[in-house]
């Protein structure tokens, strides 16, 4: 038994060593990942999404708490390789650690739900975990940059609301994904897999022309973001919602299609505009639909279960009366 305790004993450092360090190598992945476009704001290059948040949150969704360590050293690392370390580099840290513990903190405050299976989870995912808590990181970020000289204030409010926007995309577009690769478990059946298999043929032929074509398609898009939500929920609308968004941003970081006219701020607003409605739109719908699932499922339960009630009580009135004992 005491071979066990301490057994016990030294495992529990050991995963959560080995937990710090995947979170910290994922948010570092992630953000070489973001750091492949860029587009350029006031002088200054920022990420349309910034996908390392939605690692953070989701990590601290899956994980707790106790992975804000990794979270902070895939930070760390990413800011090693792109300057050498400031004053300024310490803001973008604590912000870029702080913001989504925050998210966490506020999500979890509100009883959320790692499946998205309820309209409120989305909402909350929204409006708590990206618009809300993103505001640390951009602030933080932002204004040590403005105090130790490196941005002009005149530029602060651009590069601040650029700032936001990626990093809110990356928690809208990357966490949903992640909390749903993490659920996970069945297989589907053969027939979804074709049909899955004919969604993905078509979106991989109709987001690249909806992105780079200069008759500005980009409403092509969003029937495939119903259909996906209608027949796969969550996977199929975010899996989709990620695809159209990283072509998209290669379509504008090249400067064709639809963005091909258009000056830097135009072409970020526009950008930004399509990620955000796209990632609002799958989300919460899938949201939608999960849930009327789910509550249709709750119905057909109950009734079931009130039809078997019923039909033990019918089968005892019918059975023969029993003779009375005598006396």
């Amino acid at each position: 038994m005491a071979c066990v305790v301490v057994s016990q004993e030294l495992r529990a450092p050991a995963v959560l060593v080995l937990e710090t360090l995947a979170v910290a190598a994922c948010y570092y992945a992630a953000g070489r990942l973001g750091l492949l476009r860029g587009l350029v704001v006031e002088g200054s290059v920022v990420s349309p999404i910034w996908p390392p948040t939605g690692v953070a949150v989701a990590a601290l969704l899956v994980l707790g708490l106790r992975c804000w360590v990794g979270v902070a050293l895939g930070a760390l690392f990413v800011i090693m390789t792109l300057t050498s370390p400031r004053w300024s580099s310490v803001g973008v840290l604590v912000g870029s650690t702080a913001a989504p513990v925050c998210g966490y903190l506020l999500l979890r405050r509100v009883g959320f739900r790692n499946d998205l299976a309820r309209l409120r989870d989305g909402l909350a995912l929204v409006f708590l975990g990206a618009f809300s808590a993103m505001l640390i990181s951009s602030f933080a970020g932002t204004a040590l940059l403005l105090a130790t000289g490196d941005l002009e204030a005149g530029a602060f409010w651009a590069v601040w609301l650029a700032w936001w926007v990626g990093d809110a995309m990356g928690v809208l577009i990357v966490t949903p994904v992640l909390l749903m690769l993490h659920r996970v478990r069945a297989v589907p059946r053969w027939s979804r897999w074709r049909e899955a298999l004919v969604l993905a043929v078509i979106a991989g032929c109709a987001v690249p022309l909806a992105t780079r074509s200069h008759l500005s398609l980009l409403y092509l898009i969003y029937p495939l973001l119903i259909w996906s939500a209608l027949r796969f929920q969550l996977a199929g609308s975010m899996l989709c919602a990620l695809f159209a968004s990283v072509l998209a941003t290669i379509a504008a970081t090249d400067r064709v299609g639809p963005f091909e006219r258009l000056s830097r701020v135009e072409m970020m607003i526009k950008l930004q505009a399509f990620n955000g409605t796209m990632a609002l739109t799958a989300l919460l719908l899938s949201a939608v639909i999960t849930e009327q699932r789910n509550t249709r499922r709750s119905v057909e339960r109950a009734c079931q279960e009130l039809v078997e009630v019923l039909e033990h009580l019918t089968a005892g009135e019918a059975s023969p009366n029993r003779p009375p004992r005598d006396g």
